[in-house]
C-alpha cells in the first residue's frame, strides 16, 4: 500500500500548486486514525495482538507433535475429542479397548490363539462356544479370515462394551452399524470378524480387524481416532438405540456408586474440584449432587482414603485414584474366582490374590483355569487350587512367555527375580580378561575347571539377550563382543523379563493327583516324600495331596522302593532312577508300536543324532523324541527345541543335558 501511494506523490505535489496555491499542504503518510485522533486498529491486527498475548503465532496454543494425528480418521478423532466433557452427561456410555498386534514372527501364532480364545466354550447366553460373524453374514469362518491375514503386517483388536448392552437381545446389528460408521470415518471398506460374549457382568464384543484398507495397503488409523473416535461413535449409537439416560437412571447410578470400593464417576468429579492442598467440599448448587458427594466423602473417610477437616471439607488421600482402581481390580478378581469355583463346584475355605514378588513362597496346586487378565497387552492369569487349602489368582505375564498346560494338571509357581545372574558376572569377567571378547574356548582357558556344557549355558544367556536387543553381538567365528556396560544391560534385560514373566510356572504332572498312587514312574509325590518338605493343609486340594502322599508311600514300601514308617520313611538308593528307566521303557514300547521303529535307550556319554520329531510329556518331565531312519530315542527336553521341531540335531548326552547342534554337517557355534 505504501508503494502505491508513493507512486502518486509527484502528481499530488503538482496539484498542490495548481489547486491549493495559497495553502502550504504537505501529505503525511502514516497509520489511520479516528476522529478522536486515536490510532485505528484493524480486525486482523487485533487477532495478531491477542495471539501475541497468548504466546503463539496463530492464537491457538501449539500442541507438541506426538504422532497421534497420523493416519486415517485424524480429523474426525480431533473433532470428537473436542466435544464438551459435560455435553454427553445424559448419553449412554460405552467402553472401547483397542490394541495393534504385529503379525511378524510369533504374531501369526498369537493371532490363531486369540481366534481360538474368543470362540471358546461358555461365552454365549446359552453357555455355548462363541460364534464368529462378519459385516453381512451371521456365520464367519475363522480359518478363512486367518488365511486372508497371512500376509498382513498387523491387525487391530477391539473390545466394545456398552454400559447397557444387556438390554440388546442381539448385539450384531449394533456392532455392524458401529463398524459401518467407522468405515465412513476412515474412508475405506474394512475386513473384520467379531464374537459377542455374555459370560461377564457386562456383555461385550471382540472385533478383529485386518490391517489393510480396500486397496490392499497397510491400514494406519490415527491414534486420536482410536482413543476418542471409536468410544464416541459407540456411545452415540447406544444412545440412539436405547434413548438418553433419564434423570432417574442417572440418580440411581450415582446412589449405587456411593458405597462402591472402586473408582467411580463421583470420585472423578471430586478429584477435578480438589484444590492444590487436596481439599474438597461437598457443596454444590445442585442439592442432589451435594448429597451424593457428601455420602461418597463419608465412605472414603471410612475407607481411610479421606480425612474430615471440619466445616464440610475433606482432604483426599495421596494416590486416591490409583488405590481405588486397584481395589476395583481386586473386586473383579474375587468375583471371577467365585464364579469359576461355583461353576466347578469347588468349595474352598478362602481366596487369595497372589502378588508375585521375591518374598512369596512357591505355590503347588491344581490348575483350575488360565485366561486373559489384559487381552490388549497379552497378559495372562491362572487360578490355582493350592495345596495350602486356598485358591490363588496369579498374574503370569505375557502369554507367549509361559507354555500352555492342561486344566487339572498339578503345577508349581515360583516368583522370578530381576537380578543380574552369576552367568552374567562370569561373562563380564572373561570378557574383561580378553579385550571385550567372550567364547566357550576363552571361558575354558579362563577357568580350566569348567565343563564345556557349563560354558555353553552362558552362551544361551547371551543368545537370549541378543534376540531381545540387549547388547552383545555374535561374530561369524562364534565369539561375542561384550560391551563395557554388560552388567547394566543384563540387569535391564532381567527386569524386562521379570515384567513379561513375573513367575516361573512348571508342570509337575498332567494327571490327577489321585492317579499317581501306583504309577511306574518317578512322580512329584516321590520327590516330596524324599525331601520331607511338603506341607499340605488338611483342606481342599491339600487334603487330596495328603491322601495321595499316604497311598504313594505305602505303594513304595510294598514294591521295596522305600522302607520305614512315619518319620523313619526313607527312599532306597537309586529308587527314582529305577522308576525313570521303567517309565522310559514303557513309553519306548508304546511309541515303537505307534512308529513302527525300534526304541534305543540313551545313556550318558552317547552321541544323539536324528530329527527332533516332537515333545513327549512323561511323569519324570518332558522328553524329546529323536527319530532316525530305523530307530528312535527319548532324551530330556530343552526349551530351545520348541523352535527346532522337525530339524536334524546332534549332541552328546551328559548328566547336565545335551549341547545341541542343529543341521546336518553345518559348521558353526553350538546352541543349547
Amino acid at each position: 500500500m505504501v508503494t502505491e501511494i508513493s507512486h502518486f506523490l509527484p502528481e499530488i505535489a503538482r496539484l498542490r500548486h495548481v489547486v491549493m496555491s495559497d495553502d502550504d499542504f504537505t501529505p503525511r503518510l502514516g497509520s489511520q486514525r479516528g476522529k478522536d485522533g486515536q490510532k485505528v486498529v484493524k480486525y486482523g491486527g487485533r487477532i495478531r495482538a491477542a495471539a501475541r498475548l497468548a504466546g503463539t503465532k496463530t492464537g491457538v496454543r501449539a500442541r507438541r507433535f506426538d504422532g497421534s494425528r497420523i493416519g486415517r480418521g485424524a480429523s474426525m478423532g480431533r473433532l470428537l475429542s473436542s466435544r464438551d466433557r459435560f455435553a454427553g452427561f445424559r448419553g449412554r456410555r460405552a467402553v472401547v479397548k483397542a490394541s495393534l498386534i504385529r503379525l511378524a514372527g510369533k504374531g501369526g501364532q498369537a493371532a490363531r490363539a486369540h481366534m481360538r480364545y474368543i470362540q471358546r466354550d461358555g461365552v454365549t447366553r446359552e453357555g455355548l462356544p462363541g460364534e464368529l460373524y462378519g459385516p453381512r453374514a451371521d456365520h464367519a469362518d475363522g480359518g478363512d479370515f486367518l488365511k486372508r491375514t497371512a500376509c498382513d503386517r498387523h491387525q487391530f483388536r477391539f473390545i466394545v462394551s456398552a454400559e447397557d448392552g444387556a438390554e440388546y437381545p442381539d448385539l450384531k446389528p449394533y456392532v455392524r452399524r458401529l463398524m459401518a460408521q467407522v468405515e465412513q470415518d476412515l474412508g475405506t471398506r474394512l475386513d473384520w470378524v467379531a464374537v459377542d460374549h455374555f459370560n461377564t457382568e457386562r456383555p461385550h464384543t471382540h472385533i478383529v480387524l485386518r490391517g489393510v484398507d480396500d486397496q490392499g495397503d497397510n491400514l494406519v488409523i490415527a491414534r486420536e481416532y482410536i482413543s476418542h473416535g471409536l468410544k464416541e461413535r459407540a456411545s452415540e449409537l447406544v444412545t440412539l438405540d436405547l434413548g438418553p439416560r433419564t434423570p432417574q437412571e442417572i440418580e440411581a447410578r450415582l446412589r449405587h456408586d456411593i458405597d462402591q470400593e472402586r473408582l467411580t464417576a463421583i470420585d472423578r468429579r471430586l478429584l477435578r474440584r480438589m484444590d492444590a492442598d487436596r481439599m474438597v467440599s461437598a457443596a454444590d448448587n445442585d442439592y442432589f449432587q451435594q448429597s451424593v458427594a457428601a455420602g461418597r466423602l463419608r465412605k472414603l473417610k471410612a475407607m481411610d482414603l479421606a480425612d474430615d477437616m471440619g466445616c464440610g471439607r475433606y482432604r483426599l488421600a495421596d494416590g486416591l485414584e490409583e488405590t481405588l482402581r486397584r481395589m476395583g481390580e481386586r473386586g473383579d478378581v474375587i468375583r471371577l474366582m467365585q464364579r469359576e469355583l461355583t461353576a466347578r463346584r469347588l468349595d474352598r475355605a478362602g481366596v487369595e490374590q497372589v502378588i508375585s514378588s521375591g518374598e512369596r513362597e512357591p505355590i503347588v496346586g491344581r490348575l483350575v483355569q488360565r485366561g486373559f487378565s489384559d487381552e490388549h497387552r497379552d497378559r495372562h492369569y491362572v487360578l490355582v487350587d493350592g495345596a495350602d487349602g486356598r485358591v490363588h489368582y496369579v498374574d503370569i505375564g505375557r502369554g507367549d512367555a509361559t507354555p500352555s498346560m492342561p486344566e487339572g494338571a498339578t503345577i508349581r509357581i515360583e516368583p522370578s527375580r530381576a537380578d543380574v545372574t552369576e552367568a552374567d558376572r562370569t561373562v563380564d569377567r572373561v570378557a574383561r580378561a580378553n579385550g571385550g571378547r567372550y567364547s566357550v574356548d576363552l571361558h575354558l582357558l579362563y577357568d580350566p575347571g569348567a565343563s564345556e556344557a557349563f560354558a555353553t549355558s552362558h552362551v544361551r544367556r547371551l543368545e537370549a539377550m541378543r534376540r531381545a536387543g540387549a547388547g552383545p553381538e555374535r561374530s561369524t567365528d562364534g565369539s561375542w563382543s561384550i560391551p563395557g556396560d554388560h552388567l547394566t544391560r543384563a540387569e535391564a534385560f532381567a527386569q524386562r523379563q521379570q515384567r513379561d514373566r513375573p513367575v516361573s510356572l512348571t508342570m509337575l504332572s498332567p494327571r490327577s493327583v489321585a492317579d499317581l498312587a501306583a504309577v511306574e514312574a518317578p512322580t512329584w509325590l516321590d520327590r516330596e516324600l524324599a525331601s520331607g518338605e511338603m506341607a499340605a493343609r488338611d483342606a481342599g486340594f491339600g487334603r487330596e495331596v495328603r491322601t495321595a502322599l499316604a497311598v504313594r508311600r505305602q505303594w513304595l514300601i510294598e514294591t521295596q522302593l522305600a522302607t520305614g514308617e512315619g518319620r523313619e520313611f526313607r527312599m532306597r538308593s537309586g529308587a527314582l532312577e529305577l522308576l525313570r528307566q521303567r517309565e522310559l521303557d514303557d513309553a519306548g514300547a508304546r511309541l515303537a508300536g505307534e512308529l513302527g521303529k525300534r526304541f534305543e535307550p540313551a545313556r550318558t556319554g552317547d552321541r544323539i543324532e536324528g530329527v527332533i520329531a516332537r515333545r513327549v510329556d512323561l511323569e519324570s518331565g518332558p522328553h524329546a523324541l529323536v527319530e532316525r531312519s530305523r530307530e528312535f530315542t527319548l532324551v530330556p527336553w530343552r526349551e530351545v527345541l520348541d523352535r527346532n521341531i522337525g530339524k536334524a540335531a546332534s549332541g552328546i548326552l551328559r548328566a547336565d543335558g545335551i549341547n545341541w547342534q542343529f543341521g546336518r554337517g553345518r559348521a558353526g557355534p553350538s546352541i543349547s
